[in-house]
């Protein structure tokens, strides 16, 4: 079906359109005119316009935003973690290292790996924690051995495992790892329940998941030999 258009119409239409045109025009002087006079007003009076306002506004409320995030704080348990956390995992790290070279069981070799494998980023990673919450970084030479922390081992103990060889390291490695992951899980879980920093409290979950299995692995290997 062809559709007919009225030559009435049509000329209404452009009237219309003219008048239309017409009006958007005056629109446009008046508002030319307007800024004008908020421009010098603003020269004069010192007038802020809103959209001056909007990006110092919306940058506070950017930066409040960040600030506020979870898991952006931290307390003093988390401190006392990370400052805690990170000669332990050092010392866990010696003792791993030790294996290459003296284990018999590819087993123990295996673990020992794993464990250097797991703890080595981990120290990196506390190290930077603390340095950006202005808090001091264990020193490598201080001296934490003893029992002044949960599961670390005596400078006899390390002596110990130093000159063994054979099955003899096995065995003493195993145990010394033993007391020292559930040394690191006691520590993990006094986090656990006292920290306040999210990948702190992520950091902690995992080491008790993982070195609880690396216990219950090792007592598996003390109990075959």
């Amino acid at each position: 079906m062809t559709t007919h258009r009225s030559p009435l119409r049509a000329r209404l239409r452009r009237a219309a359109a003219l008048s239309a045109a017409g009006l958007t025009a005056t629109a446009v002087l008046v508002a030319c005119g307007t800024e004008e006079g908020d421009s010098d007003a603003g020269h004069s009076g010192g007038h802020d316009s809103a959209e001056s306002q909007t990006p110092s506004e919306g940058s506070e409320e950017s930066e409040q935003s960040e600030q506020s995030e979870p898991g952006a704080e931290w307390n003093d348990a988390d401190v006392a973690f990370a400052q805690g956390m990170i000669p332990h995992h050092r010392q866990a790290v010696e003792m791993a290292e030790l294996a290459a070279s003296r284990a018999e069981s590819p087993e123990v070799v295996e673990l020992a790996e794993a464990i250097e494998a797991a703890q080595a980023p981990e120290i990196a990673t506390l190290t930077e924690w603390l340095t950006a919450w202005g808090e001091d970084v264990p020193a490598e030479d201080e001296d934490h051995s003893g029992h002044d922390m949960a599961g670390m081992m005596s400078p006899d103990d390390m002596s110990t495992l130093e000159q063994s060889d054979g099955a003899e390291f096995d065995a003493a490695f195993l145990r010394m790892m033993i007391e020292h992951h559930e040394g690191a899980v006691e520590m993990a879980e006094t986090e656990q329940s006292g920290g306040a920093y999210q990948p702190a409290l992520d950091m902690a979950a995992d080491i008790v998941a993982t070195q609880g299995d690396e216990i219950a692995r090792m007592n598996e290997l003390i109990d075959a030999a």
